[in-house]
């Protein structure tokens, strides 16, 4: 595995499987791999020619200074996990490297996320999905045309990256945004690098973040109940708990998105949920 320090030296790469006629596939991740990005990769692999990964803790897009500070990640390991896994190349880079048109970071100018930034984590990260779309643009940027692989579990945040992807058709940079399935742990709790800051007891109560998406997902599919605010209500019960503190736990539209109270019939609901557990922050997400 080809691992390079430069954004510029990694687009010189791509550029160079391009010119080669290889299909390139590329998973973004801000490190702290586990079983979940390498499952992107996996996909990645089996439908590119060759697949890219990128290792950049972007400070951007954390709203938190603690939680930039406490965000778990080993370099080394990571490379090794993402070698194991037959990744072709890595690179990371620095602020200054992926915007060297300016000299500070707070003169960095901030994309907009688009009409799907609106709500959730657009309300309760301010400045969070500016950062995401922001640093995203210059992965893509760097990487150019490929397919690029995002985990579901960040569906909103997949939203935001799929509407990025559609302004920079017309530049001449053309990105599939491919949207992978949540990778889930025998309790049902999704993967996340966060995860590794939680404890035994901890991640027994985290176990009900999914307990309480299963919740609505029955309420939908066997009680037959179809309105947003009664299904919200079945997660919050599900959720309660001494030790979770419910950030929300919302039912979007997925085809009108913007609509937090959808009128008319539900066709494609989705259950999100944010929640804190000894201020370890866990989302979650599922199809109803």
């Amino acid at each position: 595995m080809v691992s390079l320090n430069s954004p510029r030296e990694a687009a010189a790469w791509c550029d160079r499987q391009r010119q080669a006629g290889l299909q390139l596939g590329f998973v973004p991740t801000m490190g702290g791999l586990h079983d979940g990005h390498l499952s992107l990769l996996e996909q990645s692999r089996a439908q590119c020619d060759v697949s890219c990964a990128s290792i950049f803790l972007n400070p951007l897009q954390f709203n938190d200074p603690a939680d930039l500070a406490t965000y778990p990640g080993d370099f080394d390991q990571d490379l090794a996990r993402l070698a194991q896994a037959g990744c072709a190349m890595v690179f990371t880079g620095t602020l200054a490297q992926f915007f060297p048109e300016v000299e500070e970071e707070r003169d960095i100018p901030r994309l907009s996320p688009g009409p799907a930034g609106k709500g959730l984590e657009g309300r309760y990260r301010p400045g969070h999905l500016e950062g995401v779309v922001t640093i995203v643009d210059r992965l893509f940027r760097t990487v150019g045309p490929c397919h690029a692989y995002f985990g579901e579990k960040d569906f909103q945040q997949t939203l935001v990256v799929r509407d990025l992807a559609e302004r920079l058709r017309p530049c001449g940079t053309r990105i599939n945004v491919v949207v992978c399935p949540v990778i889930r742990g025998p309790s049902g709790l999704a993967l996340s690098s966060r995860n590794q800051r939680l404890g035994v007891r901890q991640r027994a109560t985290a176990a009900k973040i999914h307990q309480a998406l299963q919740c609505a997902r029955t309420a939908w599919r066997n009680d037959r109940v179809r309105t947003p605010e009664a299904l919200e209500s079945r997660m919050r019960a599900a959720l309660a708990h001494p030790e979770i503190v419910i950030e929300y736990a919302s039912i979007r539209e997925e085809t009108r998105w913007t609509e937090h109270r959808p009128a008319g019939k539900l066709s494609r609901p989705r259950a999100l949920i944010a929640v804190y557990i000894d201020n370890i922050r866990l989302i979650d997400t599922l199809l109803l």
